[in-house]
């Protein structure tokens, strides 16, 4: 039996109907994984950024970090440092206060006179000459050959050398001496320096460690004590 138009009409309508939901459908299917994949990749676009900024300030922070460590070392460092200086500075103080008041022991003759003795005898011992020459200041020159007869002495009886000593009186110690002698023996060529600066440095040197103990503490970061 033949179709007539309507049934035709009827019939195209029905598929074009069919075929308009299968594009919606279709459509709204493409649609739908398009969406789902933009939003996949706008979050992937996202936690990429984030973490991006995450590194950027996780290194800044540590960059900000690392300069704090570093300033605060500094400081520290600088701090230690001034504290040194005004330490090293008030020993530098007592040390000149001690040798501008080395003029003091030439003033007592009889203590005088035995720290004299003390370094000739001192000297002779570290030359062990037989012929030795004595310098001292132009004004101790009494004192001196005061107090040689009883060093020789005592020079003979502890190394049993006989010794000549000599007062030089034509070349003195300077003027920034405060006291005390040279001892030259071979003809100049060996000199012991026993004057009272002389002294005092090798008193300074020896006991700057314990001087420093006494009046600051025991300093913990030293391991090896002088």
């Amino acid at each position: 039996m033949a179709l007539s138009d309507a049934d035709v009409q009827k019939q195209i309508k029905h598929m074009m109907a069919f075929i308009e939901q299968e594009a919606n459908e279709k459509s709204e299917e493409i649609d739908a994984k398009a969406e789902e994949e933009f939003n996949i990749e706008k979050g992937r676009l996202v936690q990429q950024q984030r973490v991006k900024i995450m590194d950027f300030y996780e290194k800044k922070e540590k960059q900000v970090e690392l300069q704090r460590k570093i300033q605060a070392s500094n400081m520290l460092n600088q701090a230690r440092l001034r504290v040194l200086k005004t330490r090293e500075d008030y020993i530098k103080n007592l040390v000149e206060e001690a040798d501008r008041r080395l003029g003091d022991v030439t003033k007592h003759h009889d203590k005088y006179k035995q720290v004299l003795e003390g370094l000739i005898l001192q000297a002779m011992y570290q030359l062990l000459e037989k012929t030795l020459t004595v310098r001292c200041l132009k004004r101790d020159i009494a004192i001196v050959e005061e107090v040689l007869p009883a060093t020789i002495a005592q020079m003979k009886k502890a190394t049993n050398i006989d010794v000549t000593a000599t007062v030089d009186k034509e070349n003195f110690l300077g003027a920034d001496v405060s006291g005390g002698v040279e001892i030259l023996a071979c003809r100049g060529r060996t000199k012991v320096v026993n004057t009272l600066e002389s002294r005092l440095g090798s008193i300074v040197e020896q006991m700057i460690p314990e001087v420093r103990t006494l009046l600051f503490g025991v300093n913990p970061n030293r391991k090896h004590m002088d």
